[in-house]
């Protein structure tokens, strides 16, 4: 059975969230994470499309978290918000087949899911500025 978008999302958080911590690369990041966890499976295709996407544009993806979050730097940001706020700026940038309210609705859902009650207003705010600033 095929995963879900917001299934594949939250996979490519937990790989984000590794990568933060071991500097691994995202290839061999993906092929830990899968080999460790999801050994019978086929990868799926839209986790590795984020998380190859994220780290391709990191640079930029990051320029813009430090030009838009007012008061906050990435070092002070959480590792969870920071890289749910990567995940959807790659995808409101770079993924012209998802509207940009939904890459933003699903990084609200998996700031609800997997950070604090405060991170929703948070990675909205920045969201919200960077989908009416940039353009794809």
């Amino acid at each position: 059975m095929p995963v879900s978008r917001r299934k594949a999302r939250e996979l490519a958080l937990q790989v984000l969230y590794q990568i933060d911590f071991t500097k691994q690369s995202s290839k061999d990041a993906l092929q830990l994470f899968h080999n460790h966890f999801y050994p019978d499976k086929e990868p799926n295709e839209y986790t590795n499309r984020i998380v190859q996407g994220v780290e391709a544009y990191r640079e930029e993806i990051d320029r813009l978290l430090r030009k838009y979050s007012e008061n906050w730097s990435l070092e002070r940001m959480s590792p969870v918000d920071r890289n749910i706020l990567r995940i959807a700026i790659f995808e409101i940038l770079w993924c012209s087949d998802i509207p940009p309210k939904v890459s933003i609705n699903e990084a609200i859902e998996l700031g609800k899911k997997f950070s604090t009650e405060k991170s929703s207003p948070f990675i909205n705010g920045i969201l919200d500025k960077i989908s009416h600033s940039e353009k794809r």
